[in-house]
């Protein structure tokens, strides 16, 4: 059965794998980074558990602006109690359990608790690839990012909350 909480700081490790699995090296989150995020947006980290093991992550700060930018990948503070845009930064299943219904099950848990603090919107940036995925779960594909993360190009996904 799978659950979904906040992230701890005791799940560190297992986030850092799970991250390095899905995305290279320079695009995946430090673990620095993850320590900060755990610490300042732990209202907007979620893992997903299947039977007490991890196997998915979401997290983002909320942010003022609809789309990244990509300072927000060093640099973030804690979130608002109501409004603004809520990012995503990161959204990453262990390959083993990709195509059951995690990742879609984070966003949704994303898309309620944001709903719940009158967030505006929700934004996130992918892959080309990834477009149609994000397109089935009712976002808007904006065209190509100004973010230069890691070297590839990204694409600006918007869904509105209200």
């Amino acid at each position: 059965m799978l659950k979904i909480r906040n992230a701890r700081m005791d799940d560190l490790t297992e986030l850092l794998i799970i991250e390095h699995l899905c995305f290279s090296e320079d695009e995946g989150a430090t673990k620095e980074a993850f320590e900060k995020r755990i610490q300042l947006i732990a209202d907007s980290f979620f893992v997903a558990e299947m039977n007490g093991v991890l196997v998915g992550l979401i997290n983002g700060p909320v942010i003022e602006t609809a789309y990244i930018t990509d300072d927000l990948f060093n640099e973030i503070k804690e979130n608002p109690i109501s409004g603004g845009h809520q990012s995503v930064l990161g959204l990453a299943v262990t390959p083993h359990f990709q195509t059951r219904g995690i990742a879609a099950a984070l966003l949704d848990h994303l898309e309620k608790v944001s709903k719940e603090k009158n967030r505006e919107t929700i934004t996130l940036t992918c892959k080309e690839d990834l477009i149609r995925f994000y397109e089935n779960h009712g976002y808007e594909n904006h065209g190509v990012s100004n973010s230069r993360h890691g070297g590839v190009t990204w694409y600006n996904m918007i869904k509105k909350l209200s």
